[in-house]
């Protein structure tokens, strides 16, 4: 797999909803369990535990650790916040922000809109670079035909 496969794989998995509820009705889900669902590592899952990225995870009666639904759907937000490229600390204090409950809702709108106006201008300059990208390839294509034209 080629790393532009990886990181398109990568972000499909990222972009899904939870896995259905299990036959049994349980929504439990092992560490190892979430990886392969988020393509994130096991050690990523730790280490957004242990910096508050997501809350302390249930723990069965030997330690394991028990993801839920609702772990799952903050994993899949998260995820959407990596791909737009939110620094881990902004989406650490977004996360504090959020256990600290309803009274943060201010805070948060600011940060989510701080975010996006720069992803807005990202998107801008992504935009300009694909019209000189676009006026290139235009310009190999040309240059293709006319050199086809001329050999006839």
């Amino acid at each position: 797999m080629t790393m532009d496969q990886s990181v398109l794989e990568q972000q499909r998995r990222l972009l899904n909803q939870p896995p259905h509820p299990r036959p049994d009705g349980a929504d439990r889900y092992t560490i190892g369990e979430v990886a392969e669902h988020t393509g994130l590592s096991v050690h990523t899952l730790r280490w957004y535990e242990r910096i508050g990225l997501l809350d302390q995870v249930e723990r069965s009666h030997r330690g394991q650790r028990l993801y839920g639904n609702r772990d799952l759907e903050w994993l899949a937000l998260v995820g959407k916040l990596r791909l737009i490229g939110m620094p881990v600390a902004d989406m650490v204090a977004y996360a504090d922000m959020v256990r600290r409950g309803p009274d943060t809702a201010r805070e948060r709108r600011e940060l989510l809109s701080g975010h996006r106006d720069q992803v807005a201008e990202q998107i801008d300059g992504l935009k300009s670079t694909l019209a000189v990208l676009d006026w290139k390839i235009d310009l190999y294509d040309r240059m293709a035909s006319e050199s086809e034209n001329g050999h006839e």
